[in-house]
């Protein structure tokens, strides 16, 4: 059963409710009162891909609600999941979906979520700009540079005509949603890698030693890539039909496969319950799209968006009357 079948209609049940108080809150009274009511923290954490997405919007919301306190954690996804089930956070960034593992400890502990699709990403196979030898790696050399019991340990033993220089690997954790992603689409099994890597949950950290290290060869999202891009040299990654580089293009169209991707944050129904949240989660869907590409990813089309805003409030209704009409 696919995540959006097990999740989406709970999803949107669950942020309609949401939605509709927000839109309260926005049209009662003028813009004082309306930063007088939204006061307290939100607690957001998780992926480090989606990471300057949350910190532009919450920045953006701060600004605007002076009272409210927006927290943006990095521990990655699958840490950030585990807090989020534990009922630690309210909003949790996601650069995969949830596993159903992870959504049946959320049930076990009584968290019931919504999930919100926020941009797209391409995760992005670098070197450093000394390399001079490679522009484009296949995804078949990549997994058996990557996959378990690999012992490619030298540029030479990936292509006949590389040179005799040693292979050093970067990549993110295996809390990383970025990490389970790449393994499924590289490796063709989740969680599936050699281990001998330099391996951070921290994408600045990946990209300070790919920049640091000219036999270096390492993967993470796009923006990483993009604001970093006079230190690290991009590689297209060819899935069959010729080498496609990551850019806003290939990205938005899907050609960049199989490393094009959806990114994610999902909101518990307890943060839900804060007006501040609540206020948070509708600033999110209907400013965010704009902020996706100053932090360097790509945004959903307009209408996707208005479409999901439109289910949730059309979800909403028959709840909304359903409460009124209750002795």
């Amino acid at each position: 059963m696919s995540h959006d079948s097990i999740h989406r209609r709970t999803a949107f049940l669950s942020l309609a409710g949401a939605l509709a108080l927000a839109g309260i809150v926005a049209c009662g009274g003028g813009e004082p009162a309306e930063e007088g009511a939204l006061s307290g923290p939100i607690e957001v954490d998780g992926s480090s891909t989606v990471y300057p997405i949350s910190e532009a919007v919450a920045e953006e919301f701060q600004r605007e609600h002076r009272g409210t306190r927006v927290a943006v954690g990095v521990s990655g996804t699958g840490g950030g999941f585990k807090r989020f089930c534990a009922g630690e956070t309210d909003v949790s960034n996601a650069s995969r979906a949830i596993k159903e593992s992870e959504a049946a400890d959320c049930r076990a502990n009584g968290v019931q979520f919504t999930e919100v699709s926020v941009a797209w990403d391409g995760l992005s196979v670098v070197t450093n700009p000394a390399n001079d030898f490679v522009q484009c790696l296949t995804t078949d050399e990549l997994k058996r540079i990557w996959e378990p019991g690999s012992t490619i340990n030298n540029w030479s033993e990936v292509r006949s005509g590389f040179p005799n220089k040693p292979l050093k690997l970067y990549g993110p954790g295996t809390d990383s949603g970025t990490f389970d992603y790449f393994t499924e689409a590289i490796v063709g099994e989740e969680d599936a890698s050699r281990p001998d890597y330099t391996a951070s949950e921290d994408d600045n950290v990946l990209v300070g030693g790919i920049a640091g290290d000219p036999n270096a060869l390492g993967y993470f999202g796009f923006a990483y890539y993009e604001e970093n891009a006079d230190k690290l040299k991009v590689l297209g990654v060819d899935g069959g039909t010729g080498c496609i580089q990551p850019s806003v293009e290939t990205i938005e169209s899907q050609t960049y496969a199989p490393l094009s991707r959806p990114l994610f944050i999902y909101v518990s129904d307890v943060g839900l319950a804060k007006p501040q949240v609540e206020a948070f989660i509708e600033y999110y869907l209907t400013e965010g799209p704009a902020l996706v590409r100053s932090v360097g990813y790509i945004p959903l089309d307009p209408e996707m968006y208005e479409q999901e805003l439109q289910a949730v409030r059309q979800l909403a209704a028959p709840a909304t009357e359903d409460t009124t009409a209750a002795p």
